[in-house]
């Protein structure tokens, strides 16, 4: 029996598979990985897909300096800077995924953090969209405080995204005006709140292997089931401008990894995706569930009526 075949029953006995273990799968035949990873999504999370799509509700001049991000005000990307939208803008926008069987929506800000008057727009906007729509509301507005949480989960927010973006050790690299630490303060702070929590990374941005089994591992111990895998897109006037973009190949054998360390976890398909030669069809077969569909922050995305047709393909079913 191979390594993966091991590895793969172990996991599928309830077992945990190590760092190390995890390491040894980035040499393992690909085929088989993918194959064994999508045994293991099958066993834990059946056919169920978990489809979300986001609006841009406040956009551009960000105080952080994440490199990787258009809306940072630090650097010289070309992005629409607009102030926060209104609960109408948001709550049409609810509407218009719910009426195409999207599951989650998510409002999502640019900035360290919204002000306690913005907290109160969005509640509102939040209490209409429950009220006029049935689908579930996420929400990312920056490191706020369980306080803050507790106000959003009563009007009706369910869950918080918040992406940890790589490994602690990594984490300086990427960002130097928050760190580490106040990510996962501020998911520490929607589960008291009662929220569930959506977390995960960027791949692609120059971080090791032991990067990303380390953030996944991370994500396991925190016990988040919600996890983006966001490929990096180099967009002009960032510092990640000229990194190459990770092959199919690479993001397959990713997902398949994150897969064998978070059995039961919604491994979501987010940024990026758009980008792979095949929408990531490949990847919904070795091992990820889940995906941001239709437009994504300052990049385009792919549209919801496309990806119901590959999934209903694929024999996945949209459904919590």
């Amino acid at each position: 029996m191979s390594l993966t075949q091991e590895l793969k029953e172990k996991v599928l006995f309830g077992g945990q598979i190590t760092r190390e273990e995890a390491l040894s799968l980035y040499g393992a035949p690909l085929e088989e990985l993918c194959e064994a990873a999508n045994e293991i999504r099958i066993h834990f999370c059946g056919n169920r897909f978990d489809m979300c799509t986001i609006i841009n509700g406040k956009s551009g001049r960000c105080s952080e300096d994440c490199k990787y991000c258009a809306q940072s005000a630090c650097y010289r990307a070309k992005v629409e800077e607009r102030p926060l939208l209104s609960a109408e803008e948001i709550v049409e926008g609810a509407r218009e995924s719910d009426s195409q069987g999207v599951l989650r929506y998510s409002i999502v800000t640019s900035g360290r953090r919204l002000s306690d008057e913005e907290i109160d727009r969005m509640c509102d906007a939040i209490r209409q969209i429950r009220k006029k729509t049935g689908i579930r509301v996420c929400i990312s507005f920056g490191l706020l405080n369980e306080t803050q949480f507790h106000r959003l989960r009563e009007a009706g927010a369910e869950r918080v995204h918040n992406n940890l973006e790589t490994s602690r050790r990594n984490f300086p690299q990427i960002c130097s005006t928050h760190t580490f630490d106040d990510k996962l303060a501020t998911v520490r702070a929607a589960k008291n709140a009662g929220l569930t929590v959506c977390s995960g990374g960027i791949v692609g941005m120059g971080e090791t292997p032991e990067d990303r089994i380390d953030l996944a591992l991370t994500l396991r111990e925190f016990g988040i089931l919600s996890i983006p895998v966001n490929m990096l897109n180099p967009i002009p006037g960032t510092p990640y401008e000229s990194l190459p973009t990770l092959t199919n190949d690479e993001m397959r054998r990713i997902v398949a990894v994150f897969r064998f360390l978070l059995p039961n976890a919604f491994i979501r398909l987010a940024g990026g995706r758009g980008l792979l030669p095949d929408k990531g069809r490949a990847c919904f077969l070795s091992g990820a569930n889940a995906a941001i569909s239709g437009d994504l922050l300052t990049t385009s995305g792919i549209r919801t009526a496309t990806d119901m047709e590959l999934l209903q393909e694929i024999g996945y079913e949209v459904r919590i």
